[in-house]
């Protein structure tokens, strides 16, 4: 669990969230003009701002939207809550009584999952999917093909060792500096791709990912890249591994 998660009023303006997102290393911030929550934003609804505005120097926190989330206890399991993120499609938001004591999120779940045993197969929940571009196609072509397909992803196709432009590239490295959207996304994605070999289980892909901070890993097979995997999906992959899965551990533990 993230304790005590930022808050800004749906009036902040776009720029300033944007750039107190980069700035701290943020994923999300807390939408909220009140005590209660009005629900997460995240980098996806800054894709998609972006995907879909000519400018967003007008736009405020509240005109772009923002992610819905479940309400869960400290007393939830990890195995309790990382059920609900998946079955859900939800952030979690964490509350003691009435109070917002914190946030879980994927990566939270990774943190966790690289102190257990168990090992889980990540077969069925890895993406073999792999969308691309060129080096030389614009930022905004990347935007616009991450927000049509719906991925946080898209794998730079020409790069030595592959590179891979995120959601998180297009806030930290792009927003946040002013560039030019129809700049090359090339020179603005992160390379080398942190891989795996095909077949790794579920609590080191975790360890990997936390490690790294990363929220995506490839898999490689005989040296070419055949598939994604997400913080998300080893997320499903152990609460889909819920009857030989005897973790009770609590969230606020």
């Amino acid at each position: 669990m993230t304790p005590y998660p930022i808050s800004v009023n749906p009036n902040v303006s776009f720029t300033e969230a944007v750039d107190f997102m980069a700035e701290r290393g943020f994923g999300n911030l807390i939408i909220s003009d009140g005590t209660i929550p009005k629900g997460i934003l995240t980098e996806r609804e800054i894709l998609r701002a972006v995907a879909l505005s000519k400018d967003t120097s007008e736009l405020k926190v509240g005109d772009i939207g923002f992610q819905p989330y479940v309400k869960i206890t400290p007393g939830h399991t990890i195995l309790d809550a990382s059920k609900t993120m998946i079955s859900k499609k939800s952030r979690l938001l964490v509350f003691d009584d009435d109070k917002l004591v914190g946030i879980i999120t994927a990566s939270d779940m990774l943190r966790a999952f690289r102190k257990t045993s168990l090992t889980p197969t990540l077969d069925e929940v890895a993406s073999t999917n792999i969308i691309k571009c060129q080096w030389s196609d614009t930022i905004l072509d990347a935007v616009k093909i991450l927000h049509e397909k719906k991925v946080g992803s898209v794998i730079i196709d020409n790069m030595k060792g592959y590179g891979i432009f995120t959601e998180r590239d297009l806030l930290v490295c792009v927003l946040a500096n002013n560039v030019d959207l129809n700049g090359q996304v090339g020179g603005y994605s992160s390379s080398p791709l942190t891989v795996a070999e095909l077949g790794i289980k579920g609590n080191e892909a975790a360890s990997v990912m936390a490690a790294q901070n990363i929220k995506r890993l490839g898999l490689i097979k005989e040296g070419k890249l055949v598939g994604i995997v997400t913080a998300r999906d080893i997320v499903d992959a152990y609460q889909s591994d819920q009857i030989t899965n005897p973790w009770s551990e609590q969230i606020g533990g």
